[in-house]
């Protein structure tokens, strides 16, 4: 009786022990097929700028080269073009002519108010002498020593000398006032016509000095003195590092329990740094950029999106192109 009673405890360690290994089989099973962390591969990109021209010229003077780091409004490059200052003088030249028309419009000179004032006063003089001449002839005609042609004559000489003062003062009156509101109007018009051409001229001038439009650093410098370049030709890069931020393209169905405002721990492999970075953007790419399903059922295509994080502090020697790593669960 004794030996079928140890017999029990024997079955019942083994039992255990083979659970045990059960256990262990399983843990080590879900171990190795279970979902690791997935490294995900971006890059750091910045605001950057393409300087170009508005208008054509040679180059005269490069002030900047690769490498330089410029402030907003500083000189790049200066350009000559003798065609764009020829043109200048020509329209300042144009301006003072139409304001020269403009003053002569509105004013009449001295000289033909005088003359008009003599031509009044040699028509007053006609007609006192022609209303004397009827005074004497109509006296006479009552004696029967005019005939009545001559007085009906010396009546006709009256009323044309008394037109003709009226004329010589309308001349006058006239010449006083100058030139009518109309012309004058169009005076007006064709000195701010004038004023504009040369204010057109002015800013092409101005165009030959191409200046910084932000601060940043020249990544790129495309030309040499004494090229002669077109309006658009691009002429520099900048590239503001002070605002970089990593961007990374990531599957629809890796976003979850992302959003904008979280933060990740970014790695940046070349500078041998691990920073702390906000999400502020998350956006679909083109269709381009979809994932397509390669099963007639059971899957789907997924969209690609971008997503942007910014340092939350600044990261010194941090450039566009860098590798940056982020893992996402696991």
């Amino acid at each position: 009786m004794t030996e079928p009673e140890s017999s029990a405890p024997k079955a019942t360690w083994a039992f255990v022990l083979l659970a045990v290994l059960a256990l262990a089989v399983a843990g080590a099973v879900w171990w190795v097929t279970r979902p690791g962390p997935l490294l995900i591969q971006g890059e750091v990109a910045a605001p950057r700028v393409d300087v170009s021209a508005r208008t054509s010229g040679r180059v005269s003077e490069v002030a900047v080269d690769l490498g330089d780091t410029v402030e907003t409004g500083m000189v790049l490059v200066t350009l000559s073009n003798p065609q764009l200052v020829t043109a200048h003088a020509a329209a300042a030249s144009g301006l003072e002519v139409a304001r020269a028309s403009e003053i002569a419009a509105g004013a009449t000179r001295p000289e033909l108010i005088r003359v008009r004032e003599a031509d009044l006063a040699l028509a007053q003089a006609d007609l006192r002498l022609a209303q004397g001449q009827i005074v004497r002839d109509t006296e006479l005609s009552q004696q029967g020593l005019r005939p009545q042609a001559q007085l009906d004559q010396s009546l006709r000489n009256v009323e044309t000398a008394t037109r003709r003062v009226e004329a010589a003062q309308a001349q006058l009156d006239l010449a006083r006032a100058g030139a009518s509101p109309e012309d004058r109007a169009v005076a007006a018009a064709q000195v701010a016509q004038a004023r504009a051409t040369l204010e057109q001229r002015q800013a092409d001038l101005d165009e030959l000095t191409v200046t910084a439009p932000m601060s940043g650093e020249i990544s790129a410098r495309l030309i040499e003195p004494g090229e002669n370049i077109g309006p658009g030709t691009p002429l520099f890069t900048i590239v503001d590092l002070e605002n970089a931020w990593f961007t990374f393209n990531l599957r629809e169905d890796l976003l979850a329990g992302l959003k904008v405002g979280d933060l990740l721990s970014v790695r940046v492999p070349a500078l041998e740094a691990e920073v702390v970075a906000q999400i502020s953007l998350i956006n679909v790419q083109g269709q381009y950029a979809s994932w397509r399903a390669t099963r007639a059922t059971g899957d789907f295509d997924l969209r690609s999106f971008e997503l942007r994080a910014r340092t939350t502090a600044p990261l010194a020697g941090l450039r566009p192109g860098m590798s940056a790593l982020i893992t996402l669960g696991g």
